[in-house]
């Protein structure tokens, strides 16, 4: 990173206020005591049984398919009263594997951990994808109900996903229209109605689809991963980082992500009534932190399938070739409300800072009558050094309302100018923000 922008982002640092006894939330609320224990888990050294997978019939063999071998150890350890799945270095091929209550998962280091590119080895179940509950592939690592589930060590997840995103692609170039779940393909990791959940230290790359999704989950730890998929040479289609999904309390920290779609999307249901489903939910108290991000279409993404997000944090983070730091999908076909949110501390290059703007991709009212307008409030940008193409880009519309935003501490390079939508945000306020060296008048 440039030396100018670390010093930037150091003294913007120092105009901070100084922390207050008790750390808050946006919304004012106490951040727990949970939110700093973060240290990663080291899932060799608990007193829990180990079941070494080639102690149990698998071998060291990339393109034998030992879905049944890994799965039995799995029950096996279950019906023993739980244990750690342990995958020694090597490359082990597996379909859709299903952890059970009491069991964990351990990579070590220089194990492989590789998914199938055969879609007929992950069964159709009730899941989650896009916003609804419905019939669709199990990912690799599935985790339902399972309190306390870790996944920690050294090795990797691979999700084999070459040869999903080519048939993606040409299936584009024959239907322009199709969506991503007309592509049939497998997400990477998987974990609902699950709480004290921990991943450590592994690195996920390569999914298919989505990498990480969270489920109705509480108390979600990652840590210290490497989440990884390619723009080039062929591009990994909606291969999203971590999709947060009707959860709560979810810390992301020390991590590295570069994937060809969103870093990290919050989610939580999508269609005009979305908001009456019980399926559905918000996201509440989501802190990420000291992290840093290569290429990515989004730091944070609210949406597109999102109702609810409120107390999101991302603070202390490098970003190096983001399209778009933060950006909140405003879909006119879902009532959503985006509140509280901060980011802060972060410097690097990205192609715009802040996006706001309609989302209307398969768009469908469903017979209903227009929304009443969404509402997006309380978004506090500053401590923020960035070299940008555009410093903001945020259309206007009568589909939603944008209300209380503070530009605080900036300290932008920008390609391209861009006007402050005074007119377009309502109480607007900025604070010492410079753009390519002029100061911007405070309000």
């Amino acid at each position: 990173m440039n030396a100018r922008y670390i010093a930037i982002l150091l003294l913007c640092a120092a105009c901070r206020p100084g922390a207050p006894a008790q750390e808050l939330f946006p919304d004012g609320t106490p951040v727990s005591e949970w939110f700093r224990r973060d240290a990663p888990v080291d899932g060799m050294h608990t007193p829990d049984a180990h079941f070494r997978i080639t102690d149990c019939g698998a071998t060291n063999d990339s393109t034998l398919l030992q879905t049944e071998t890994i799965q039995a150890v799995i029950d096996r350890a279950h019906r023993e009263g739980g244990g750690v799945i342990v995958i020694p270095r090597g490359t082990f091929l597996s379909g859709a594997l299903f952890f059970k209550p009491g069991t964990h998962l351990l990579l070590d280091e220089g194990a492989v951990l590789k998914g199938s590119d055969d879609i007929s080895h992950f069964p159709i179940v009730t899941t989650r994808m896009e916003g609804q509950t419905l019939k669709y592939f199990a990912a690799l690592v599935n985790a339902d109900r399972v309190d306390g589930f870790t996944v920690s060590g050294r090795g990797a997840i691979d999700g084999n996903g070459l040869r999903y995103w080519k048939s993606f692609w040409l299936r584009r170039e024959v239907n322009p229209n199709c969506t991503n779940m007309d592509e049939l393909r497998p997400r990477l990791v998987y974990i609902s109605n699950s709480r004290d959940v921990q991943l450590s230290g592994v690195t996920l790359r390569n999914s298919p689809f989505w990498t990480t999704h969270l489920y109705r989950c509480e108390r979600v730890r990652l840590t210290h991963l490497a989440i990884l998929s390619p723009a080039e040479p062929v591009r990994a289609p909606s291969t999203d980082a971590l999709d947060i999904d009707a959860c709560s309390d979810v810390l992301v920290s020390r991590c590295y992500i570069s994937v060809n779609d969103d870093a990290i999307a919050l989610k939580g249901g999508k269609g005009p009534e979305a908001d009456r489903d019980e399926n559905n939910g918000g996201n509440r108290n989501i802190l990420i932190e000291d992290c840093r991000f290569g290429f990515c279409h989004s730091v944070l993404t609210c949406g597109s399938e999102s109702i609810h997000s409120s107390n999101v944090v991302i603070r202390g983070c490098t970003v190096e070739q983001a399209q778009r730091i933060c950006r909140l999908k405003m879909r006119p076909d879902t009532p959503q409300r985006y509140e509280h949110i901060l980011i802060e501390d972060i410097a690097g290059s990205a192609g715009v800072l802040l996006d706001i703007s309609p989302w209307t991709q398969f768009f469908d009212l469903k017979g209903h009558a227009p929304l009443p307008a969404s509402p997006a409030s309380h978004v506090t940008l500053r401590n923020i050094a960035l070299n940008c193409r555009d410093f903001l880009h945020i259309e206007k519309s009568d589909r939603y309302v944008l209300s209380g935003f503070t530009l605080e501490n900036l300290h932008i390079r920008a390609d391209r100018a861009t006007d402050i939508p005074h007119g377009v945000i309502r109480n607007l306020i900025l604070k010492n923000v410079t753009v390519n060296g002029k100061k911007l008048p405070d309000t």
